[in-house]
């Protein structure tokens, strides 16, 4: 396998390693170590390697496995609530993005926060065994070897997270139709009609915000309509005069992000069923805002 065609494996690893973790960034650092660790390898040792694309895969695969079990014990000292990184759409990455097409992640329904968030309530293996099998159809006794179970396990693994998956499903709602919501929001949002914000949430709505003791944001969710209608309401009267909110896809589905100065401070996904809105999650943390700019 040449060079260059190893190097075309990025796009996919960064693929697999940002539904494994997340984040972007480190999702970024573990393909890094991954590729690190092939051009460590002498010669012959690549040259032995029948099937580069699957040890690339496999590799980060175990990389990111061994970081999802840290990851919890540094989620417990994280400030407030940890969020997934939001993804712009492919068509709106401007500025500070890579510069070729093909490293970006591709937007699919296994990349939408509501997706990311149930599988951040999963163990290691279980979000290993799942991704790797129903997402990028791995097969079982491959992912056996990763994650140091057996094939029959990894399937009871993968079965167990799809039943996690379908159960926490809410009936799918056209993207036209989450768009029209999430307008319909912004527009009595900028308006403080508390009364219209109620009518657009779910009545057991929740709000989660992630500001990473970086940014100021309410620590702990927001549960029901009325109350973070008047949260919100509170938040557009603090806001400052030249700050801004655009319609902009969050992660496959509609969003919105706050601008200030053409720097974006806050990204808004939203979970919308039977015309509602189901969940808010607000991405503060700046350090997960790093591909967010003026398009």
């Amino acid at each position: 396998m040449t060079t260059r065609a190893i190097i075309s494996e990025r796009r996919q690893l960064i693929n697999l390693a940002y539904r494994l973790l997340g984040s972007l960034a480190e999702a970024e650092d573990a393909v890094q170590e991954t590729y690190a660790r092939w051009y460590a390898l002498p010669r012959d040792q690549q040259e032995a390697i029948e099937f580069p694309s699957a040890w690339l895969t496999t590799v980060t695969s175990r990389i990111c496995f061994n970081l999802l079990g840290s990851a919890r014990a540094r989620r417990e000292r994280y400030v407030g609530e940890w969020l997934p990184e939001p993804l712009p759409d492919r068509t709106e990455w401007t500025g500070g993005t890579p510069a070729d097409p093909s490293d970006r992640v591709t937007l699919d329904e296994s990349v939408n926060m509501a997706f990311l968030v149930m599988l951040e309530l999963m163990t290691p293996a279980e979000r290993v065994a799942f991704i790797l099998h129903d997402v990028f159809r791995y097969p079982f006794a491959e992912i056996a070897e990763i994650v140091g179970r057996t094939p029959a396990a990894c399937r009871q693994l993968a079965s167990s997270a799809r039943r996690r998956i379908r159960a926490a499903q809410a009936p799918a709602t056209p993207a036209v139709r989450q768009a029209a919501v999430v307008r319909a929001f912004k527009a009595a949002w900028e308006a403080k009609d508390v009364d219209v914000l109620i009518g657009l949430l779910d009545s057991d709505a929740t709000a989660i915000a992630d500001g990473g003791g970086l940014a100021t944001t309410f620590l702990h969710s927001i549960e029901g309509a009325a109350q973070i209608a008047r949260a919100w309401v509170e938040i557009a009267r603090r806001a400052p005069r030249d700050m801004t909110f655009l319609e902009r896809t969050v992660n496959g589905r509609p969003g919105l992000v706050a601008q200030q100065n053409g720097r974006t401070l806050t990204v808004f996904a939203f979970a919308v069923a039977d015309d509602r809105i189901r969940c808010i999650w607000v991405v503060r943390n700046p350090e997960k805002l790093r591909l967010w700019t003026t398009g």
